[in-house]
């Protein structure tokens, strides 16, 4: 896969992994020892160095929630951040298209 492609996925997939975590949060925001969830996006080795991307890992907060606000705003920024990212993939895909169009 193209490195902008490979970036714009990875970018999909930690933002849908961050609104995961704070549905999570705000599911079980009354519950006893209750800690958020982050999600944290980790670098994978990639088999060449030309392509690389990340894994979105789920990681716990060591403070207490804050507020479902706090929760409702993180999934704000990952919706937005999921459609910037398909934005990306979306135009990579359109011009990659038009280019082979072009070649035929």
């Amino acid at each position: 896969m193209n490195a902008i492609a490979s970036t714009a996925v990875s970018g999909m997939q930690t933002a849908q992994r961050s609104l995961q975590a704070a549905a999570h949060d705000v599911a079980v925001q009354g519950t006893r020892g209750f800690r958020r969830q982050d999600v944290e996006a980790k670098e994978m080795k990639a088999l060449d160095r030309v392509h690389p991307s990340t894994r979105p890992e789920f990681i716990h907060d060591p403070q207490p929630a804050v507020s479902v606000q706090a929760d409702l705003d993180v999934q704000l920024r990952a919706k937005n951040a999921y459609l910037a990212n398909l934005a990306v993939f979306r135009a990579f895909d359109r011009m990659t298209g038009s280019l082979l169009d072009r070649m035929a």
